[in-house]
């Protein structure tokens, strides 16, 4: 039950956060959607230092042997994953008219709806990493720092949600659709984080590479979009705000309830 609960609460955010396309009207002001890109970018960060690549060295140190190792193969690893989605998944974001990823004949709306879900994809196995090291036991993961990382994660995927339903609604499409396809874009991660747990299960000893396996992937999506979004154009002060509140936040979370 708790692990149904946790893999759910990070869908929860991003699924509130398409419903504030209910109540914003028309398209959201550009210094909130900085603040709340930068925030999204700062909470990852954090989550991917405390909540996973920390617990991967310390996981191995214990076992007497060199933490380091594993950690910087499996986070080299989860950038170059995310690096080939990247290439081949077609997407767009926001604020930009040209495509990424192979070419394709995809509406300008999907395409959008494809960047968020290649953003939720290393949140999911993030999610599904960390329940695993809690229910495999004797890992340094407990079952609070797992939700801990999980409402870390709801809390970024509230903007994120936000952001990819308002952008759609700007496009034409009507209010509800734009709700469903912002909640869509949430439905990778709990798939996600269950082929994970299942794959850790299969070989527990892979744990500490995928910790940071999953936590390269999500510095890999910081990087290359949520940070670059949050600075283009003007007020890109507003955006690195949002970075330091959502670190800090996330940091504090991560140490505090654990």
């Amino acid at each position: 039950m708790q692990l149904a609960i946790g893999l759910l609460i990070p869908f929860l955010g991003t699924t509130l956060g398409s419903a504030m396309v209910f109540f914003m009207k028309n398209k959201m002001n550009i210094k909130f959607e900085k603040l709340l890109l930068g925030f999204a970018a700062g909470v990852m960060l954090a989550a991917s230092i405390w909540s996973l690549i920390l617990p991967s060295i310390n996981m191995v140190e214990e076992q007497g042997k060199v933490g380091w190792i594993p950690a910087s193969i499996g986070f080299l690893l989860g950038i170059i994953f995310l690096l080939i989605l990247d290439c081949l998944i077609p997407h767009l974001h926001l604020e930009s008219n040209k495509p990424e990823g192979v070419k394709s004949k995809l509406q300008k709306t999907t395409m959008m709806l494809f960047a968020v879900t290649l953003h939720n994809i290393p949140e999911g196995m993030a999610a599904g990493v960390i329940f695993s090291g809690a229910i495999i036991g004797n890992t340094g993961v407990t079952i609070v720092g797992a939700f801990v990382l999980v409402i870390g994660l709801a809390i970024q995927n509230f903007p994120e949600g936000a952001i990819i339903s308002m952008p759609l609604k700007s496009e034409g499409i009507s209010k509800t659709k734009a709700f469903f396809y912002g909640t869509l874009s949430g439905v990778v991660e709990p798939i996600g984080a269950i082929i994970t747990i299942l794959l850790t299960n299969t070989v527990i000893s892979i744990l500490p590479y995928l910790l940071s396996f999953a936590a390269g992937a999500m510095i890999y999506v910081v990087v290359e979009e949520l940070i670059p979004e949050s600075q283009n154009g003007e007020h890109s002060n507003i955006g690195t705000i949002g970075v330091s509140l959502g670190f800090v936040i996330m940091m504090i979370l991560d140490i505090a309830l654990k």
